[in-house]
């Protein structure tokens, strides 16, 4: 291959990365791009796991021998197995020298631990690429080819060593993106899920829930007495009791598989589940409460259900859910309940969330008497009153906004908003 034929192939390689999507879709790319650019038959590239002292592969691309997988979950070789390695991390690069490709045959004498998988496969060279990231090794690049083709020759392991380089900079560039997509939907202070996290999933989940029926559930928390640690103790230990209370969100939602543990702002928290039965769902939250109140310096947390699995009735939004957990969780936090409080399962939570938008005011969920659910076949309670008086004062969270006469609900108007940016 000549100068353009090359040039070709790296401007290639990087697009190939470019466009991928995903991690898997990364590591192909990066495989069948050199593989291409080194006219192979095969490729894979390599992860060194420093703290197990081994080389993973993440992904084998090409011509594959029998028992090969594209993505092996576990096929890993022990680093001391390939002594060159660590020759070229510790005596060559950490003196300046750059980590050059090399290249082995299934005739060498020496049966090094390449040279055996060459023959134990019917391959008949390879040519090895180091990965260095940030001055560190990362990883490998691998590609080999038959044993009727023409071996590899320096100036191919010369190119085997850009290749790796552009591969090296692909893989930099896709971990500040992840970096920055981590950020975007998680909470700093707990690690968990932050509110844009929740409103992307759940509009997912509403989608699965039309297109296959799948019961999708949202718990809604609100931790008890954060506001007088942080006036009683400060805002530090007010900071390690969101975060013990995040983590005993996460250990309960890890009963329901694929959860999604989150917090939405302040001290209030959130449960999605997909899948996963109403019971098993209200289950959970009941556990949640009972580890909360155990939390030191803590009074617990109201915490309010609602499931598609429950009677609430149609579901054409995500903002709809939503709404029926908040209410659910405000009338537990009137009633200070020491359970969940599930929609469609007490007498009064749907109409409060189905309520016109001026009677959706959050005091009203918080400071309506407690109702206890119907005797059945009994009647259930009439709407609220028209004309309540008016709220008193209160240091908690704000009324939601009410929509001008005569216009649509909006999404604002119908989801409380993300609360700004914590000083934690």
């Amino acid at each position: 291959m000549g100068e353009d034929g090359r040039l070709r192939a790296v401007v290639a390689l990087a697009q190939r990365m470019a466009a991928a999507h995903t991690p898997r879709e990364f590591w192909r790319a990066a495989a069948l791009g050199a593989r291409d650019g080194l006219d192979g038959s095969f490729a894979a590239l390599s992860v060194w796991e420093r703290d197990h002292g081994r080389l993973k592969v993440l992904v084998n691309a090409g011509e594959r021998a029998v028992g090969e997988e594209e993505f092996p979950d576990a096929e890993t070789y022990p680093v001391h197995q390939f002594p060159e390695i660590t020759e070229f991390l510790h005596e060559r690069w950490a003196g300046g020298g750059e980590p050059d490709a090399w290249v082995e045959t299934a005739a060498d004498p020496a049966p090094t631990g390449r040279v055996t998988g060459l023959r134990r496969r019917g391959r008949g060279c390879c040519v090895v690429a180091p990965i260095v990231l940030h001055g560190r090794a990362w990883g490998e690049l691998y590609v080999a080819r038959p044993p009727e083709a023409k071996p590899f020759t320096s100036a191919d392991a010369s190119f085997a060593t850009v290749l790796a380089a552009v591969v090296a900079a692909g893989i930099a560039q896709a971990e500040r993106l992840e970096e920055v997509r981590r950020l975007a939907f998680t909470d700093p202070l707990t690690g968990l899920a932050n509110r844009r996290a929740v409103d992307t999933r759940l509009d997912e989940a509403i989608e699965r829930h039309r297109t296959e029926g799948s019961v999708v559930s949202l718990v809604v928390c609100d931790l008890n007495g954060l506001k007088r640690v942080n006036d009683t103790h400060g805002h530090a230990v007010g900071d390690r009791l969101l975060e013990r209370f995040g983590s005993v969100l996460s250990r309960c939602g890890a009963r329901l598989p694929g959860a999604l543990a989150a917090r939405l702002g302040g001290d209030e928290f959130c449960l999605l589940t997909v899948g996963p039965a109403a019971d098993e769902v209200v289950a959970v939250a009941e556990e949640l409460c009972v580890r909360a109140a155990e939390l030191e310096l803590g009074e617990g947390v109201a915490c309010g259900v609602a499931s598609t699995g429950d009677p609430i009735g149609p579901l054409k939004s995500a903002r709809r859910l939503f709404r029926l957990a908040d209410a659910a969780q405000y009338r537990a936090k009137a009633g200070r309940s020491a359970k969940p409080v599930v929609a469609g399962r007490d007498g009064t939570v749907v109409r409060l969330a189905d309520a016109p938008p001026g009677a959706r005011d959050r005091r009203r969920f918080r400071d309506a008497p407690t109702v206890e659910p119907p005797a059945p076949g009994a009647a259930e309670p009439g709407p609220p009153d028209p004309c309540p008086a008016p709220a008193p004062a209160d240091p908690g969270p704000a009324a939601w906004p009410v929509e001008p006469p005569g216009e649509a609900p909006t999404e604002t108007a119908l989801r409380p908003e993300e609360p700004p940016p914590a000083d934690r």
